[in-house]
């Protein structure tokens, strides 16, 4: 028996669709450009979720309907050159984006009023380094640049002669444009025996200022820790012991943790940090919480933003930094790479806190269906389901699973339901639906190929929310399909 198509699409779904494109407006299509291996029962989930993040098959992602709506609402790239590990401190009303060095000069410095449109330096705003750094080995990065009240401050990563490791120094200036002078003959921070230090970023409270710092250790077979140390008011001097934060841990993170990122709100600390290798698209961006500065941290089990959650659209997205809009509001800055991985770009997206989780505009948001509102459904456990567990006999007229799901702004995001269908007709495999809400009014069907039980993949198509809290409620469609998750973001 074919499929029953449903309802028409509000209004509004359907222009915004017809605009994305022709797959984009047949929910049939965009499931299955969204999703190649919907098509490809042989296929496994896991192979089509990281398909976007193959060096061979760059830009594929970004080229699909389900990938530009991602794109749509993400900034940039705002600057598109290579920009890597971006720190943006403002000043005034401008913005200041210093970044990891590239031909001819030890650190890139650019401008912005709206953090959108950026004006390059003309100058090398660190035209010298320390005596300390080895001039054989001149790469110098993740600069780290604040106001300490008598001039300007910029802790930066380079070559020890003395260690052979990379280490944080230490340079003033009295304008933000540089130029940058160094302080002292010796580095700042320089661990030798847990691999050397990089990845300055501070933090004031109380009056007090602090560094958060990555011991290199992924250099040499040692573990990579967060740090958390007191420094003076001009970061030229420590003034206390570092505390460890938190090392390399979840399987995502790929053996590293590296640029902390520490802000406070909604009464708790929030620590952002990289993970994985920066030279690949598997560089993404977790977070961690804790009640006090210097912890524990609890990690959120997932990326807060990834390749996959951008849906190819940012690819590796890490080195990240918060600042304030000239709306008021948080902005999160960060690179991704080019389409053929030579440069990383500069990309900004809105960040919202809701419920004391950070949320980035267009990155996608899971939620396990087993932690779903079920009617007249069960959970089960189910071999390959994301956590173990999945959502099964969604088999009566009023069966459903009932999904609350964030969106930082109002209008189209991409949903993608992860779902398994071993479905018969006659003995033949079939597809299955399910009919789709949003917030109580109809949104038609998504649309499930046949995979088999207990092989999981993703139905992608674009929907219509609202800007904050959003109730997705899918309900028993053709035949019988299974979920495991819902992403939206």
């Amino acid at each position: 028996m074919p499929y029953r198509r449903g309802r028409l699409l509000p209004a509004l779904l359907a222009v915004l669709i017809a605009a994305a494109g022709p797959a984009a407006a047949d929910p049939a299509a965009t499931n299955a450009a969204a999703d190649p291996a919907a098509a490809n029962p042989a296929a496994t989930g896991a192979a089509a979720d990281l398909a976007a993040a193959d060096p061979a098959a760059t830009g594929a992602a970004a080229a699909n309907p389900a990938a530009a709506s991602a794109a749509a609402v993400v900034d940039g790239p705002v600057l598109g050159r290579n920009f890597p590990d971006p720190d943006v401190v403002k000043i005034g009303d401008t913005y200041h984006a210093y970044a990891t060095s590239t031909v001819g000069r030890n650190i890139q410095h650019a401008t912005s009023r709206d953090l959108v449109n950026w004006t390059l330096a003309a100058s090398d705003p660190l035209p010298a380094l320390g005596a300390w750094v080895d001039d054989g080995h001149r790469r110098v990065w993740a600069p780290d640049v604040f106001d300490n009240g008598d001039g300007y401050t910029m802790h930066y990563t380079a070559h020890d002669r003395a260690s052979g490791k990379q280490c944080i120094g230490t340079a003033l200036a009295s304008s933000p444009d540089g130029p940058f002078r160094p302080v002292g003959d010796a580095p700042l921070i320089c661990p030798a025996g847990q691999g050397g230090a990089i990845d300055a970023a501070g933090y004031t409270v109380n009056g007090r200022r602090h560094m958060l710092w990555k011991s290199d250790g992924n250099c040499c077979g040692l573990d990579a820790w967060i740090h958390l140390q007191p420094v003076s008011g001009d970061g030229t001097r420590t003034a206390g012991p570092a505390v460890r934060l938190f090392k390399q841990e979840l399987p995502w993170e790929g053996g590293v943790v590296e640029a902390p990122t520490l802000i406070r709100r909604d009464g708790r600390y929030v620590l952002f940090y990289s993970a994985g290798s920066y030279e690949g698209y598997g560089y993404a961006t977790g977070y961690a919480v804790a009640d006090r500065l210097t912890g524990p941290y609890t990690k959120a089990a997932e990326p807060l933003i990834s390749t996959e959650s951008f849906a190819g659209a940012v690819r590796g997205p890490g080195g990240q930094d918060l600042v304030t809009g000239p709306d008021g509001r948080d902005r999160t800055v960060f690179h991704g790479w080019n389409a053929d991985r030579s440069q990383r770009f500069m990309y900004a997206a809105d960040l919202v806190f809701a419920n004391g989780r950070p949320f980035v505009r267009g990155s996608a948001v899971r939620y396990q269906a087993e932690d779903a509102r079920l009617h007249r459904a069960k959970v089960r456990e189910a071999a390959g389901a994301l956590g173990g567990r999945a959502v099964a006999y969604i088999d009566r007229d009023d069966s459903s699973v009932e999904f609350r799901a964030f969106a930082v702004s109002a209008g189209v995001h991409l949903l993608s339901v992860r779902y398994g269908n071993g479905s018969l007709d006659e003995g033949r495999p079939a597809g299955a639906s399910h009919n789709l809400s949003v917030n109580g009014e109809d949104a038609g069907v998504v649309l499930y190929p046949y995979t088999g039980w207990d092989t999981w993949r993703h139905a992608r198509r674009p929907v219509v929310l609202a800007a904050g809290w959003n109730t997705m409620r899918l309900s028993k469609g053709e035949r019988h399909a299974e979920l495991d998750c819902l992403e939206a973001g």
